[in-house]
């Protein structure tokens, strides 16, 4: 009697942190590197031993990490096992997804273990025209990296959502690309210039399958630490979780009043405030 009691006991209190621990991998936080961009270039393993430290589950790398060897690459890969996290993508500038440097994006992100390549942005563009060759060539790449496993996504700013002629490139991007190309919501930059986050994922299902959670306030910018600015945290996550289809969550940081580990260590104890695991 005495031992059924001990392990009811026993039980009692490790359930809830299992019930925890299983809920938070549901949707796994990490961190865009660009955050801790500074410490970084000092010293790129030392930084994502860091980060992992913090309790982040995931990375993603930037545009720097297209210069590593692949040596370089196959050591960071061992290390990211090693900690038990994952890059489950890349931030690459547009030219790294041309012909001549495809290749390359390709088996360094195989090596890392991602799964998507996100074009991190486009150049000016003036006119709603000049949108869809943009849409074209991420079908083009996504038909090339579907044998290695890949995918491929693109990352908004401001000029995405900001309307041409009473539309929105985004809707352009997002009309003419396939359904596996994912649209990598930045918040921050959909707020700065008027749109509702939460009305764009329910508006594209399935295609919203990572979120950079970067705040933004009228008053302060993006030098606001996440959850103290203005957007809708608690909408977005219900409406990524049930119609969007992220996978996984990614804090990113312009900057803050405290140093790069320290902003990306308050903002991911914020996102464990607020999100409902």
């Amino acid at each position: 009697m005495s031992l059924t009691r001990r392990h009811f006991l026993a039980l009692s209190a490790v359930l809830p942190w299992a019930l925890s621990a299983r809920a938070s991998t549901s949707f796994p936080i990490g961190l865009e590197i660009y955050s801790v961009r500074g410490e970084l270039e000092k010293d790129p393993q030392a930084t994502v031993r860091a980060v992992a430290a913090m309790g982040y589950q995931v990375v993603e790398f930037y545009a720097p990490y297209f210069d590593w060897t692949e040596s370089q690459t196959k050591q960071m890969r061992k290390l990211l096992d090693d900690l038990g996290i994952r890059c489950l993508s890349t931030h690459n500038h547009e030219e790294f997804l041309t012909a001549d440097k495809l290749s390359r994006a390709r088996d360094m992100n195989v090596i890392l273990g991602s799964k998507y390549i996100v074009q991190s942005s486009t150049g000016e563009k003036t006119t709603l025209d000049q949108w869809k060759p943009v849409a074209d060539r991420l079908n083009a790449v996504a038909e090339q990296l579907e044998p290695a496993g890949l995918k491929v996504g693109y990352h908004n700013h401001q000029p995405e959502f900001t309307p041409v002629d009473g539309q929105r490139p985004i809707e352009i991007l997002a009309k003419n690309t396939k359904a596996s190309v994912m649209l990598q919501l930045d918040v921050g930059t959909c707020l700065e210039v008027g749109s509702d986050p939460v009305k764009w994922i329910r508006a594209n299902p399935g295609r919203i399958r990572s979120i950079h959670c970067k705040d933004w306030s009228p008053a302060n910018g993006y030098k606001v630490l996440f959850g103290e600015g203005a957007a809708d945290w608690k909408g977005i996550f219900e409406a990524a979780e049930s119609v969007g289809g992220v996978e996984f969550y990614l804090i990113e940081q312009e900057g803050s009043r405290y140093s790069e580990f320290d902003t990306a260590k308050k903002c991911l104890e914020a996102f464990r405030g607020k999100h409902p695991a």
